[in-house]
């Protein structure tokens, strides 16, 4: 068969190499009034209204964006390296994290990950774009560089997250964001733990959440293969040890 050049079909999902090495969730071995907490359910959920959802968006998106700004405001070491106090990627992300719970965009591993890489992505490409002598003429090319980057990491990553695109963005073309150097991974960390700390106790009081933490696909497969194996191993002893007998 002749070789086939078609670039068009090519597909790469990184779930398939990193999925069978994640262990499992751990959280069906928790108490049931914990396990809630981490969006473990043994019954389905059941539908809500939209005026409860837009309840608890409303006190989710205030109470998430307050608490990363109260904190951020009381860590000396932001006002010393002139950090805001929140990021203003984060108000978009309010919006999936407390009304848009069900989306994938919105799970953990997309609003963890997704802003953590395009904020290494955003400082990686505003350094490299100041070595420059003319950077300051090229922060449009910056910017767009810096986004574009982001979501096709994003992307071949499985960690899609919307606002996350604005933090790369913002981490080139905003200058008091730009400046912060390294020093934004951090604020932008305190910011993503917060809003999934306050994410994980809210939206589980009526509603589920998250859906998954990784991949609703199935995990850990080569933890539990060897452990199958045993099993089978065992099962093979036992049957032999039947035949043994009989004869």
């Amino acid at each position: 068969m002749p070789f086939q050049f078609t670039p068009s079909s090519w597909h790469f999902n990184i779930d398939s190499y990193v999925n069978p090495w994640l262990p499992p969730p751990p959280f069906k071995y928790l108490p049931a009034p914990i396990a809630r907490f981490f969006g473990h359910r043994k019954e389905h959920q059941q539908p809500l209204g939209n005026i409860v959802m837009v309840f608890w968006a409303f006190i989710g998106v205030f109470c998430s964006i307050l608490v990363i700004e109260v904190v951020g405001h009381q860590i000396p070491s932001f006002a010393d390296h002139g950090a805001p106090i929140i990021v203003g990627s984060f108000g978009a992300a309010a919006v999936l994290e407390f009304y848009a719970i069900d989306s994938p965009l919105a799970q953990p591993r997309n609003a963890m990950l997704g802003q953590i890489l395009a904020s290494i992505i955003g400082i990686v490409i505003s350094k490299l774009f100041e070595l420059g002598p003319q950077s300051h003429h090229l922060t449009w090319v910056a910017g767009s560089l810096s986004c574009a980057s982001s979501v096709a990491v994003m992307a071949l990553t499985g960690t899609v997250h919307p606002p996350a695109g604005a933090t790369a963005l913002l981490a080139v073309v905003d200058k008091p964001i730009a400046q912060l150097g390294w020093f934004l991974l951090p604020v932008v960390i305190q910011g993503c733990v917060l809003m999934q700390c306050v994410a994980l106790l809210l939206n589980n009081i009526q509603r589920r959440f998250p859906n998954y933490w990784w991949t609703p696909e199935e995990v850990g497969q080569k933890w539990r293969r060897p452990r199958e194996k045993e099993a089978g191993d065992s099962d093979t002893d036992v049957e032999q040890g039947a035949n043994d007998y009989e004869r």
